[in-house]
């Protein structure tokens, strides 16, 4: 298996099933991070995740601290601003969690989508270019623990998934057309 970065951070892993639960869970052990490790992490500036914060992409830090839910919402912001506006990537945060800034809304835990993200990388290959056809096979075998809290949260858990993996993939297409571009002699 080919070593990659945990997606929108600065860590590298091997994308396995379970590499999100396997890598974020012992951060969370002294109750939370403070925002240079949420920075060190994302490789966001300190700044940007406060700015992220007033415009209510997320819910503020309790005690100056940020929980796993809320390091995982800005995984996937971070993720999806190379493929979509932030506006764009907070609108589809929101078809799936409602208000952003309020996580008593949400039809799932963000550290929960999160893994669902990671596993289907994995499952779908995380080398560029990943395959994705058959996505939406391999979401369904990922997220078949997923108890529906109503009628439509299944259906939006597989679209907002299929979105993300098709970001994701846009990323790593951009990232190769750049490698390419700067092999061409160009003088």
């Amino acid at each position: 298996m080919a070593i990659t970065y945990l997606p929108g951070t600065t860590i590298q892993t091997e994308l396995a099933s379970g590499a999100a639960e396997r890598i974020l869970t012992p951060m969370f052990y002294s109750g939370g991070l403070v925002l240079s490790q949420v920075s060190q992490i994302t490789g966001l500036e300190g700044y940007i995740v406060q700015n992220w914060v007033k415009r209510k992409f997320l819910a503020p830090p309790q005690h100056k601290k940020y929980s796993r839910r809320q390091l995982c919402r800005l995984l996937f912001i971070n993720v999806l601003k190379d493929c979509f506006t932030l506006d764009q990537a907070a609108l589809l945060l929101g078809y799936i969690n409602g208000v952003l800034s309020d996580d008593s809304d949400d039809l799932i835990d963000d550290s929960v989508l999160y893994g669902y993200f990671v596993d289907c990388i994995a499952a779908l290959g995380a080398a560029s270019p990943m395959r994705l056809d058959g996505t939406q096979d391999v979401i369904a075998r990922v997220t078949a623990d997923y108890s529906n809290p109503n009628p439509s949260a299944g259906k939006r858990l597989s679209q907002v998934l299929d979105v993300m993996l098709a970001a994701y993939e846009a990323r790593h297409v951009m990232e190769l057309a750049a490698e390419r571009f700067a092999q061409l002699d160009l003088k």
